[in-house]
């Protein structure tokens, strides 16, 4: 007998509270300890391989699970999963004592961390933002392969596990760039940042990213004063207030400069670089810090100083390390984060001397930076959704069980996994963000950086159309930049949907289906006897299942890994049937033949599923062929129901390029001209731009009861605007107006 009685004096840190271990001689495989948590403190958040077990003894607090708190108290027993990530929180007066004991369960563990609803994904909404594009430029392929691709690939798998997820992106209207696309093209930010807009709507379309929230914070009604009211939390907290601090001018005009007017070396990494960012090394600057700084004006420039609402952001490091252990942070994000805090001090500008953006309350001649601005952008978003779906969703009440993840690229890690944590933190002081992250590199073309500004890019809507989009999200997701700078070449893009689509998959299916229709008229087969080989097949396409459904999971998400495995499914069922073919038309075989079919025939289906995420239009065909409507994941390999009758033979799913000629859309009406009834044209409109059939009746429903989402409303905006020179508000366009409606006042309206 052994007795073990809690010592505060034998207590040490760890895990950010008081710990200390109980001594269990002679037991193998179990670990015990004593553990306190002294009121108005809390452990760091962890997760581990181990089973764990508290046994509360004492004091009262939560411990929060995944984000979800529980209440305990003396008596309280509680059990945790491996890699469940736990925190305990004294919100009471007296400490919290409790006993640990821990001990591993490997196959237990193995099952756990390949589970599709971990950090109970499935039990709690989860927000996917794709980092807000800046409206200076249409979008082009490296812009797609990051953000936007892999935000709505990861959307589409976890709705397929019955996840509550959104997609949510915008565009982010306010950026300088905008106001520098503007000065060149001899126009005004507002008419740059309308018409970029929805030609990014239009390419997410054509890419079938059809986002659920598209926030045009420039038009947007409710998100000026909200941002407003979001910036005074930030002031209220007493962190973020005006200080004088270095700045730099344009030595000829005195213009303040920031961001796009501003270039130099970064004081980091000695890389060129515009203001306020550096691309190469992921670090900050205050664009007065630049080695050789010019202006991008006059080329010369000069320092001074300015006040400027600006908030110490090396005060935080312990704050974003707390942050950075909730959820999933990359290690380049918690590198990212011990260079930027290695700084003795960081007073971070937060506002700038700009006209273009929303200035703070109070202040007339800055605005608020548009990179704090777009921390409250995304609460918005969130907002704005719930009143669409009918969810209690505000924007300044954010709300502990919300799952937020973001994609983005690494030159907007800084802003991303550094300054909105601290952010939220002043604002919400009550709220713990629970964030994943998802970064990738750039994506180069030709070996040289994609360039809205510089015009080296292949835009989306030069490559993207209904016949070739699944080609093209095929092969994004193939080179995409995850952990290194991939490359996109036209040529390689046009030689891998020959060789591995055209001829590798089409050519297997089409094969396929031949020997379907000449072995068994058309019609699946029941399987019959298996041999070793179609079990070890079997097994394969098993464990191509597990491998793709942990690429696309929450925890190692990797578009380029669940791609390979989706080559992968097709490399092996080619090669199992050559194979069997040798005995294709043997008579004392039958049995096996059929089961040899079958088998094949279970590949094309699970391809059909597993490829949804990656290639959802394929799929859907695929999967139509097949007998199957909008399929769930799969947790296991199936057969296709014997009987079903399948044609797979001469179907043609890739092409590389658009057609060579498609329709043209009718030119708007010369103003001296009476405009014609649009109906025809707008009903055409609304079909295509929502994806209904070319039947489909829409007359008579409004673009609410036809499904538009926010993003679909932009384009059908944008379209009216380029036809017709009318500017339809977005209210009007979501008005109880039907189609048909909507129709006689664009008539009026363009009459008077």
């Amino acid at each position: 007998m052994r007795i073990d009685t809690f010592d505060p004096a034998s207590l040490s840190d760890a895990f950010g509270i008081d710990m200390s271990t109980i001594d269990l001689p002679g037991v193998v495989g179990l670990g015990a300890g004593w553990g306190r948590v002294s009121s108005g403190k809390r452990s760091d958040a962890h997760q581990h391989d181990e089973v764990e077990m508290f046994v509360f003894v004492s004091g009262s607090g939560e411990v929060v699970v995944d984000g979800a708190r529980h209440p305990v108290g003396p008596g309280t027993v509680i059990k945790f999963d491996p890699f469940e990530t736990h925190v305990i929180d004294n919100t009471g007066d007296a400490d919290v004592v409790f006993v640990t004991c821990y001990w591993r369960e490997p196959r237990h563990a193995g099952e756990v961390a390949v589970r599709p609803d971990r950090r109970r994904f499935a039990e709690r909404p989860v927000f996917v933002f794709s980092t807000p594009p800046t409206p200076n430029g249409d979008l082009h392929l490296g812009h797609l392969s990051g953000p936007y691709l892999g935000a709505d690939a990861f959307v589409r798998f976890q709705r397929m596990n019955g996840v509550r997820a959104w997609h949510l992106t915008g565009s982010d209207d306010h950026q300088s760039y905008v106001v520098a696309r503007a000065a060149q093209e001899q126009s005004t930010p507002e008419q740059v940042a309308a018409h970029y807009s929805a030609e990014i709507a239009r390419t997410l379309e054509l890419m079938d990213i059809r986002p659920d929230q598209f926030t045009v914070t420039s038009t947007d009604p409710q998100y000026r004063e909200g941002l407003r009211d979001f910036f005074a939390g930030l002031e209220a907290s007493g962190k973020v207030a005006r200080h004088e601090l270095p700045a730099l001018f344009d030595e000829e005009t005195g213009q303040y400069l920031y961001e796009v007017d501003a270039a130099g070396t970064c004081p980091s990494c000695a890389a060129a670089t515009n203001g306020n960012i550096c691309e190469e090394c992921g670090e900050p600057n205050i664009v007065a810090d630049l080695v050789e700084a010019r202006s991008n004006i006059s080329g010369s420039a000069r320092t001074g100083s300015l006040a400027r609402l600006a908030l110490p952001l090396h005060e935080f490091r312990e704050a974003v390390a707390t942050h950075h252990r909730l959820g999933r942070v990359p290690a380049r994000l918690r590198e990212l984060a011990e260079r930027v805090f290695a700084r003795e001090t960081f007073e971070l500008p937060l506002s700038h001397c700009a006209q273009w953006g929303v200035p703070p309350r109070g202040v007339d001649d800055q605005v608020i930076w548009v990179w704090p601005e777009m921390s409250y952008g995304f609460l918005h978003g969130i907002a704005e959704l719930g009143t669409r779906i009918g969810e209690t969703w505000h924007a300044d009440k954010p709300e502990q069980d919300w799952k937020i993840v973001h994609f983005f690229g690494y030159d907007n890690s800084f802003y991303h996994s550094i300054l909105y944590p601290v952010l939220y933190g002043l604002a919400f002081p009550d709220w713990e963000p629970d964030i994943d992250y998802h970064v990738n590199e750039f994506y180069l073309l030709d070996n040289q950086k994609f360039s809205t500004s510089r015009r080296h890019a292949v835009w989306g809507k030069d490559i993207l159309a209904p016949e070739t989009v699944d080609a093209v999200r095929f092969y994004l997701s193939r080179t995409r930049s995850e952990g290194e700078r991939t490359n996109f070449e036209r040529e390689a893009y046009t030689a891998a949907v020959r060789e591995v689509l055209t001829d590798g998959w089409q050519g297997w299916l089409d094969g396929l289906g031949r020997q379907l229709n000449t072995r068994f008229g058309g019609v699946v087969p029941d399987a019959g006897i298996w041999t070793p080989e179609h079990t070890a097949f079997y097994a394969r396409l098993g464990g191509r299942l597990a491998a793709v459904t942990a690429h696309l999971g929450q925890d190692g998400f990797s578009l380029r890994a669940a791609t390979a495995e989706l080559e992968g499914i097709v490399t092996d069922a080619r090669a199992f049937a050559e194979r069997e073919e040798v005995l294709a038309g043997a008579s004392g075989w039958q049995s096996e033949n059929r089961t040899a079919m079958a088998l094949e025939l279970a590949a094309a289906r699970l391809l059909s599923r597993v490829a949804t995420p990656v290639m959802p239009r394929f799929a859907a065909r695929l999967a139509a062929l097949l007998g199957e409507s909008e399929p769930a994941w799969p947790s296991t390999v199936d057969l296709v129901p014997a009987g079903t009758r399948v044609d797979l033979a001469g179907q043609v799913f890739f092409a590389s390029e658009p057609a060579a000629h498609r329709p043209q859309e009718p030119a708007a009406p010369e103003p001296d001209e009476a405009a014609p009834d649009p109906l025809p044209w707008l009903a055409d409109l609304v079909r295509s731009t929502l994806g209904l059939p070319a039947q489909a009746a829409v007359a008579d429903k409004t673009l609410r009861e036809l499904g538009a989402s926010s993003l679909q409303a932009v384009a059908v905006q944008y379209q009216i605007l380029e036809r017709l020179d009318l500017d339809v508000p977005m209210s009007e366009l979501l008005s109880e107006r039907n189609v048909a409606e909507l129709s006689r006042h664009l008539t009026e309206a363009v009459a008077r």
